[in-house]
């Protein structure tokens, strides 16, 4: 038996994959800081908590959030009053947090995700840059723990 499969990408004609890709304009709260989207913020805690650029990316999202990265330093996370290593199991622990956050915020987000109820997810939109913060696995990993997690719709 195949397994309908849905790649989970902000490009995506389907509307569940859109709105369950990072880049939408999805708003949600993480400790003190407010973030449009789940993509702002993972390029948010690549600048230290005194840089500007860091409230700019919170405030982001879509290809414009993506951009902020590119100015970032990828070696370290800023959060909290903590710094941890790029790519670290706190890094992207942080990052699980966030998207979980998103999701417990946001009742379309929720229902587009228990309407992937019995799909397997993924995400490819071409070669995965070694030094990703948010490796694709582990991306969808996330979502279908989340999934498995979420209460029945009301």
């Amino acid at each position: 038996m195949t397994v309908e499969r849905i790649n989970v990408t902000s490009g995506s004609t389907d509307w569940r994959a859109h709105i369950l890709s990072n880049f939408p304009c999805i708003p949600f709260k993480i400790g003190n800081e407010f973030c449009a989207s789940a993509e702002g913020f993972i390029q948010g805690i690549k600048f230290p908590e005194d840089d500007a650029r860091r409230k700019e990316a919170f405030l982001s999202w879509g290809k414009r959030a993506k951009e902020y990265g590119t100015f970032a330093e990828r070696k370290r996370i800023w959060w909290d009053g903590r710094s941890d290593p790029y790519g670290s199991d706190q890094h992207r622990m942080l990052i699980a947090i966030a998207i979980n956050a998103k999701f417990a915020q946001n009742d379309m987000a929720r229902k587009a995700l228990h309407a992937t109820t019995g799909l397997e997810l993924y995400h490819d939109v071409g070669p995965e840059s070694p030094d990703t913060s948010l490796p694709a696995e582990l991306f969808c990993r996330i979502l279908m723990e989340i999934r498995d997690k979420l209460p029945p719709l009301r």
